[in-house]
């Protein structure tokens, strides 16, 4: 008795697990590609123009100011020879001064909390948080347990395109800011943005006004 019991205990178990993991399964998923997102949105090309403009300003303030120290320690290694100990000490302090002048501007423009740092969240953030509602706004309505980004470095192996709701994301955006319209819109294979890169060119269409539902 008591293993029959036992058995049934287990069965029963056994079938709420399976319930539970169909029911997994069966939660509706998609997934967005948010560089092609940001691509179709003029003012995310707007300001990555913006910012590399300024980059390549810094870069050669900085670069005129490397070539000066460099011209400074030249001078000094062919004169050093002649001069005083008091004269060699005041040029090594005017090298380290420049050196420190170098460091403090390279940390204004590129340090954790510089300038480049503040731009791109002055211009590139309030784009991000319109694209983090949009995507919520349309997996609320369409009921998604799960919105993947096929650009955030997520493996997926294979994506069946009726499931990318990236076009719905944009068409969702551009209720409250320009986005290129779908007919218009195009793929790129990289968008600008990261440390290393601004970018700046412009998304493709970007003059199409915004499509409205």
């Amino acid at each position: 008795m008591k293993t029959t019991k036992s058995l049934l205990l287990l069965a029963f178990l056994m079938m709420l697990g399976f319930s539970s993991a169909l029911a997994q399964v069966n939660q509706k998923f998609a997934y967005v590609d948010t560089e092609y997102i940001l691509q179709n949105i003029p003012e995310y090309g707007d300001a990555q123009e913006e910012i590399n403009q300024m980059s390549v300003r810094w870069e050669k303030e900085l670069r005129a100011l490397r070539t000066k120290i460099d011209q400074m320690k030249r001078d000094y290694q062919t004169e050093s020879v002649l001069l005083s100990d008091d004269m060699k000490r005041k040029k090594e302090e005017a090298i380290a001064a420049k050196e420190q002048e170098f460091a403090t501007l390279q940390m204004q423009y590129y340090g954790p909390e510089g300038e480049l740092f503040s731009k791109r969240n002055e211009l590139i953030q309030p784009i991000q948080e319109k694209i983090y509602n949009a995507i919520n706004q349309v997996a609320q309505v369409r009921n998604l347990a799960f919105v993947f980004d096929k650009a955030a470095g997520a493996t997926i192996l294979y994506g069946n395109d009726k499931l990318d709701i990236s076009d719905d994301i944009l068409d969702e955006i551009g209720n409250v800011m320009q986005t290129v319209r779908r007919q218009d819109r195009k793929r790129s294979n990289t968008v600008g943005g990261g440390s290393g890169n601004t970018g700046g060119s412009k998304p493709a269409g970007s003059e199409k006004p915004a499509e409205k539902k």
